[in-house]
């Protein structure tokens, strides 16, 4: 059976920040049939898109799954939801934001679902957790690394690294 590398962006900027994003990555880890999992530290991160609102806590998660991309999305739509997720505005606060970033080179440009993520070239936060844990990673539609990527972001928003790392419960 195929496995595709998948990396997520895991994002929170309401409630108990880490705890809700230690415990979604545990989530994520119980119901996908995951190896080789990789995660980065967490970053607090100045909101983006809809900068008046509290900072984000952000971080990548990187695994191979034999799941299909259309499972791994319903999977992370279901775990947003178990965790209170409200879409109520484009860039508002949440308690969870989890997006694809990569699944392998596939590329897939449907309504509700785009993939590798848009946003990666023009988002530090997404970016910098990014290089941490894949720095020669290739972009499948422009072939850039993660790393030419985050030396070209025009995004100048902070992104700060915190002591704690995404899934260290998991990881254990």
């Amino acid at each position: 059976m195929k496995t595709n590398r998948v990396f997520l962006l895991l994002g929170s900027n309401e409630g108990d920040r880490l705890e809700i994003l230690q415990q979604a990555c545990l989530q994520l880890v119980s119901r996908l049939a995951i190896a080789n999992l990789c995660c980065s530290a967490i970053y607090e991160t100045a909101a983006w898109g809809k900068e008046d609102q509290a900072p984000f806590l952000n971080a990548a998660l990187a695994f191979d799954t034999h799941h299909s991309l259309e499972a791994l999305h319903q999977t992370t739509q279901e775990v947003e939801q178990a965790f209170g997720r409200e879409r109520r505005e484009r860039w508002g606060q949440r308690t969870l934001d989890i997006d694809i970033l990569f699944y392998g080179d596939v590329v897939v440009r449907k309504p509700l679902l785009q993939v590798p993520h848009l946003g990666i070239p023009d988002r530090r936060f997404a970016l910098v957790p990014l290089v941490e844990i894949a720095a020669d990673w290739r972009h499948p539609i422009s072939g850039k690394t993660m790393t030419t990527l985050l030396a070209e972001c025009p995004d100048p928003l902070a992104v700060q690294q915190t002591e704690h790392r995404l899934c260290e419960v998991a990881i254990r």
